[in-house]
């Protein structure tokens, strides 16, 4: 069974940092590109792309809203992917998932709007950003 798993969420005050991971188990990383996603709490809060990076680690993409902040990384022999977080603010309190797309080797800002193709997805890792 194809599956992900997220881990390293946690509480952090503002300006502090966070290392997420993103495990995969039953299939080979190295042939997905991998996304990390939040959703923010609080009613109406839609799912926003994060971060993109592609199978073989080469290429990656930023929404702007974390751009500088956050690196997003990938080590196809631990079957693994990363989100290096710093200089949190609040506003990034969310609950991140990653998630797998097949085959992409290019990260294209379009696939971090567009999720039809993700297959697995994570359960989610809380992050709280408060003092």
């Amino acid at each position: 069974q194809e599956q992900l798993v997220e881990s390293g969420g946690d509480l952090v005050q503002p300006g502090g940092s966070l290392r997420l991971s993103c495990s995969g188990s039953g299939f080979n990383l190295a042939e997905y590109a991998i996304g990390w996603f939040r959703r923010a709490p609080g009613p109406g809060k839609e799912r926003e792309g994060v971060s993109l990076i592609g199978r073989d680690g080469r290429s990656t993409l930023y929404a702007d809203s974390v751009k500088g902040r956050f690196t997003i990384s990938k080590d196809n022999g631990k079957n693994t992917a990363y989100l290096e977080m710093s200089s949190l603010r609040p506003e990034d309190t969310a609950v991140y998932y990653c998630a797998a797309v097949h085959g992409i080797l290019l990260a294209r800002p379009f696939l971090l709007e567009d999720t039809r193709d993700y297959s697995p997805w994570g359960q989610g890792t809380q992050v709280i950003v408060s003092s």
